[in-house]
């Protein structure tokens, strides 16, 4: 059996590589904009495509989870992110079908694989006793701090999309089929259990954390898709500067999951979530109203720290119960990436009428509904598993 220590290294460099992978598309996005000449509303239903495949593979994960285990569905996730991101980076600027194709692909793959990471990590969680899970997010960051960064040498570079991609993805893979060999079983599940996917749905806790990570998802996913697009448009920066931008929000956000776990320990969920969402919201208000360029950046940290805490620790709390974990995470995710879904088409078209920066706006305004859901994830304490 796998030690503690080696399953807990594993689950770091799995989600440290979802990042890389996720954030060297990112990179990429300005670049696929003005590839095909897109608006931003036309490029919005472009990356919706990544979130569709998604939320069409969420609701089942946790009962191929169940019945196959972590390992052989995070290799799955892996493989058809990897096909999939290699099909939308050959159709990159020549073939647009092709790149949503391959996009929907790879959003399948990656929501397979993120929902098997959130599982392992939960259990290795509870065999620490401890709250570990927003360091796993601060992996998933770091991951893509690296990727924002190597898609900004290989930018100025003028290394092709093609190439960049396809080595990032077909390494990831590769450690990704290995490391997961470190994996901790899933706690066994009874027959009566394994109907617990379907009665998720009906469990009013379950909802409410599954809306607070909407939310949340919303504020971290906007950054993601339009933080450097927004940047070009409304500061009249370069394209690698936009990226540097969006790489600074990351490392920030790394820097807050791993500040994150003491301060959950502390202070609890709760109030920790309340002061990230205020850093959020006032950081979002910085970059779209501040003129000096040393203001914005302040804003792009305040953002990526308030957005750090809202998906690990709502994953976290879904996974409270060992027995439903991999149900109620399931749940909590395709409620969460529905953000992904709605997300980028939304901030586009409204990005069409009143400007990429002012766009932003959206997610002051969304933080302050969802700070009264938030008490929805409070701990619910259960014995750590031997």
């Amino acid at each position: 059996m796998p030690s503690l220590t080696a399953a807990r290294n594993a689950v770091a460099l799995t989600f440290f590589l979802n990042g890389l992978v996720f954030s060297s598309w990112v990179s990429r996005i300005p670049e696929a904009r003005s590839s095909f000449d897109l608006t931003n509303g036309q490029l919005g239903l472009v990356l919706l495509a990544i979130a569709l495949g998604s939320v069409l593979a969420l609701p089942t994960t946790g009962a191929a989870i169940t019945t196959w285990g972590t390992v052989r569905v995070v290799r799955l996730g892996a493989l058809a992110a990897t096909l999939g991101m290699l099909a939308a980076a050959l159709g990159l600027g020549h073939v647009l079908a092709v790149t949503v194709v391959g996009l929907f692909v790879y959003g399948l793959g990656i929501g397979v694989w993120d929902v098997a990471m959130n599982v392992e990590g939960a259990e290795v969680e509870r065999g620490l006793g401890r709250a570990i899970m927003p360091r796993f997010h601060a992996g998933f960051s770091g991951g893509t701090v690296v990727g924002a960064l190597l898609g900004v040498l290989l930018i100025e570079l003028s290394v092709p999309a093609v190439v960049h991609l396809a080595a990032v993805v077909a390494l990831s893979l590769a450690l990704v089929w290995r490391s997961s060999l470190a994996f901790l079983p899933v706690v066994e599940t009874h027959e009566e259990e394994r109907t617990s996917a379907a009665r998720a749905w009906l469990e009013p806790r379950t909802l409410l954390i599954g809306v607070m990570v909407l939310a949340l998802a919303m504020t971290e996913g906007t950054a993601n898709d339009w933080l450097a697009v927004a940047l070009v448009d409304g500061h009249d920066v370069s394209h690698a500067t936009g990226v540097a931008g969006f790489a600074v929000f990351v490392l920030a956000m790394t820097a807050g999951r791993f500040a994150g776990t003491g301060l959950i320990d502390r202070f609890g969920r709760v109030v920790v979530l309340w002061g990230t969402m205020v850093l959020a919201g006032v950081g979002v208000l910085l970059i779209v109203f501040a003129d000096h360029p040393v203001v914005v950046v302040v804003g792009i940290v305040l953002w990526g720290v308030g957005a750090s805490l809202g998906f690990p620790v709502g994953m976290s709390a879904a996974a409270d119960d060992p027995a439903r974990a991999a149900a109620r995470v399931s749940v909590v995710s395709t409620i969460g990436y529905a953000a992904f879904l709605a997300g980028p088409p939304f901030l586009g078209f409204v990005g069409d009428e009143v400007g990429t920066l002012k766009a932003l706006l959206v997610v002051a305004v969304l933080l302050m509904p969802a700070a009264l859901v938030v008490p929805s994830a409070r701990e619910q304490r259960t014995q750590p598993v031997a």
